[in-house]
């Protein structure tokens, strides 16, 4: 009986600890799947005209040289993609190279 209970254990344990390797790497292969659907956000947007979104820094006026969306710190994407989620936008996606009013620099 002993054998048993020590067996069961050792499953268990093997199992709890499979879990804890497997499950943030799912939410990563997860979060990557519904970041490809997010769509883009318009700079006819409410919010975006608000905050004075554009697609493209180079064209904004008030932009510091070298300020866009994808060296910013509320730029949620990975380094060096296109676009990502940034969170003034929920649910909305920016171009890496948009720019806003509120853009604040990333920490390094």
């Amino acid at each position: 009986m002993k054998t048993v209970l020590n067996d069961s254990r050792r499953q268990l344990l093997k199992n709890v600890a499979l879990g804890t390797v497997l499950v943030p790497l799912s939410a990563i292969s997860m979060h990557a799947a519904f970041g490809a659907d997010t769509p883009l956000v318009t700079e006819e947007d409410p919010t975006a005209k608000a905050l004075k979104y554009v697609a493209d820094a180079s064209k904004a006026t008030g932009a510091t040289p070298g300020s866009k969306c994808g060296n910013c710190s509320l730029f949620q994407g990975a380094a060096g993609s296109a676009q990502g989620p940034c969170l003034l936008f929920p649910g909305k996606a920016v171009k890496a190279t948009g720019w806003c009013m509120s853009w604040t620099a990333k920490a390094t």
